[in-house]
């Protein structure tokens, strides 16, 4: 499913994608961008129905030049998404508090995607599966690979949605914060307080079957 056509390195800012506060934050490098992209597996989706904005928060995969969202065929969302609703997906990496000398300037060091774009339905089988397979690894790499791969019931129980990253765009925030210079002479500490995501020991289901060693895609996990 990789895209094999020659991509440009960078994404080219449209009117709707490019950064206007803090230009100097904003991040249009396609390998950066997927970087971002890759080191997260939740986003927020949103669209319009019938003059009623929605954000959904949805797992998602990515394979190539292409996002991968699934879910319930029932799905209001995929339903909608898939009629051609045009969509915003947002992925943002949550890295610090930035503590400043003064309330006004505190902030967040933070990594987000925007990508704006119309969605399409996946319906050759093949290329479901492999967006299935794509969602899952992004989620816990060798997962996939585990356990039992889907039915044929399943598959068709299941809405995939593909939407092609063309019209994109990265904001990052990193570093101290920026206070007024004279509020440098405060008695106020001040810096950053750094935030990761780390995973916990497991909770095994008690329904396993006795004497199951922790799988490899657990025990090697990290993001």
């Amino acid at each position: 499913m990789q895209n094999t056509g020659k991509l440009d390195a960078t994404f080219t800012p449209t009117a709707r994608t490019q950064v206007e506060r803090l230009p100097e934050r904003g991040v249009y490098d396609r390998a950066e961008i997927y970087k971002i992209l890759d080191a997260g597996f939740f986003c927020h989706v949103g669209f319009v129905v019938d003059g009623q904005p929605f954000v959904i928060p949805t797992g998602y995969g990515r394979s190539g030049d292409k996002l991968f969202i699934h879910g319930s065929a029932a799905s209001r969302m995929l339903k909608s998404l898939s009629g051609g609703v045009k969509v915003c997906v947002t992925v943002t990496l949550f890295d610090g508090l930035v503590l400043a000398r003064s309330a006004f300037n505190h902030s967040m060091n933070y990594r987000s995607v925007v990508v704006l774009g119309t969605a399409t339905e996946v319906e050759d089988r093949e290329e479901k599966i492999e967006a299935v397979r794509a969602i899952s690894e992004q989620i816990i790499r060798g997962r996939w690979d585990e356990v039992r791969p889907p039915t044929e019931q399943e598959l068709k129980a299941t809405t995939v949605l593909a939407l092609p990253l063309a019209e994109v765009s990265a904001k990052v925030r990193t570093g101290p914060p920026h206070d007024e210079e004279e509020d440098y002479q405060l008695p106020v500490w001040a810096g950053v307080l750094p935030f990761r995501s780390v995973p916990e020991a497991p909770l095994a289901d008690p329904r396993n079957l006795p004497k199951l060693a922790l799988p490899k895609s657990i025990e090697n996990y990290s993001r």
